[in-house]
């Protein structure tokens, strides 16, 4: 099927061109992407082709919009829209990750189609699991992140109660995992509503972590397992990263579709004695071909960094990060 298409206009014809190409590297929209520095050829080819979405500079009146027939059309503002027009406006000088995740919250996709589904086939799925406290566990899910976004298209998901994630990369966030959680218990997987939620840090891009420990809590191992399967088979990423925190026993459930799991240990007793439960338990419960997929980590402690601002920097370039180059090796 013969992907929609989105359009983009602005007065600035650079702003335009890398807009356009900044969207269609990302792939996080389900259009074809289109940019336009005439404003006369876009009209041109509104007449004569179907436009799904238009984004165009909020300076272009509603007279003139309507002579392009687009099917929804967002305005990109620099602080003002005009009265008169009803259209919905994003501010076009914040970063490009937040007009997307703008249009694709307003954009409604007809949940009979299939075109808008990207991926061509299904994604690997990584999981990040340990027992043990305290083992380098989200430093490595980081890092790994990092290092395999550089070739691959890499979603990272923190399933952790407190995360500290919006505090360590200093983001505010306006949705995230405990919205999509909401909307995949009520409608099923949708590609819009993803979108909508991602952010990036980096080269990685991330669902940001639930708003309350509760969220996690009313979901269950198969619903989240299952909105994981999703996520590889109809998204267009290639890698899902899961950081699994503290999960418990449903851990096991959400283990089993990973194709591949990472488990940090350490060499004392009471560590120890945690994984050998650990394994117990996947034996006696039925997961003891889970074992196969585990491949147990140590990883050496870094030394505090510096500032916050730099930390991404400093942990990839740290003893941590050559090691976990080392670890994911087979994986790029």
């Amino acid at each position: 099927m013969t992907k929609k298409v989105m359009a983009v206009y602005d007065e600035d014809p650079l702003y335009t061109e890398r807009f356009a190409e900044y969207v269609t590297l990302k792939k996080l929209v389900p259009f074809s992407v289109m940019a336009f520095i005439d404003f006369n050829e876009l009209v041109t080819y509104g007449m004569n082709h179907e436009i799904e979405l238009l984004l165009l500079s909020s300076s272009i009146s509603w007279e003139q919009i309507q002579k392009i027939g687009a099917g929804k059309v967002v305005l990109l503002s620099d602080g003002t829209v005009p009265i008169q027009t009803p259209c919905k406006a994003v501010y076009k000088y914040q970063n490009t990750d937040g007009i997307l995740r703008e249009i694709m919250a307003e954009y409604r996709i007809d949940r009979e189609e299939t075109g808008y589904l990207l991926a061509e086939k299904k994604g690997k799925i990584m999981g990040v699991y340990s027992p043990i406290n305290r083992c380098l566990k989200t430093s490595f899910s980081l890092a790994a992140g990092q290092i395999l976004s550089r070739d691959k298209k890499v979603l990272y998901l923190n399933l952790e109660d407190y995360s500290g994630f919006g505090r360590l990369i200093g983001e505010t966030y306006k949705g995230g995992l405990s919205d999509l959680l909401y909307d995949y218990s009520q409608e099923g997987f949708d590609f819009r509503r993803l979108g909508s939620v991602v952010y990036t840090w980096g080269e990685l891009d991330y669902v940001p972590p639930v708003r309350y420990p509760e969220d996690l809590l009313m979901v269950t191992a198969k619903d989240m397992a299952d909105l994981i399967s999703h996520l590889s088979r109809e998204s267009i990423y290639q890698i899902i990263l899961m950081d699994l925190g503290q999960y418990g026993k449903k851990a096991a459930e959400l283990l089993e579709v990973c194709d591949h799991v990472y488990m940090p240990v350490k060499d004392d007793f009471v560590s120890m004695a945690k994984v050998d439960e650990f394994e117990d338990y996947l034996t006696t419960s039925g997961h003891q071909s889970l074992k196969d997929r585990i491949q147990k980590i140590k990883l050496p402690y870094h030394c505090t960094f510096g500032r916050k601002e730099s930390y991404l920097e400093q942990l990839l370039w740290s003893e941590l990060g050559d090691c976990t180059r080392q670890i994911i090796r087979n994986q790029l």
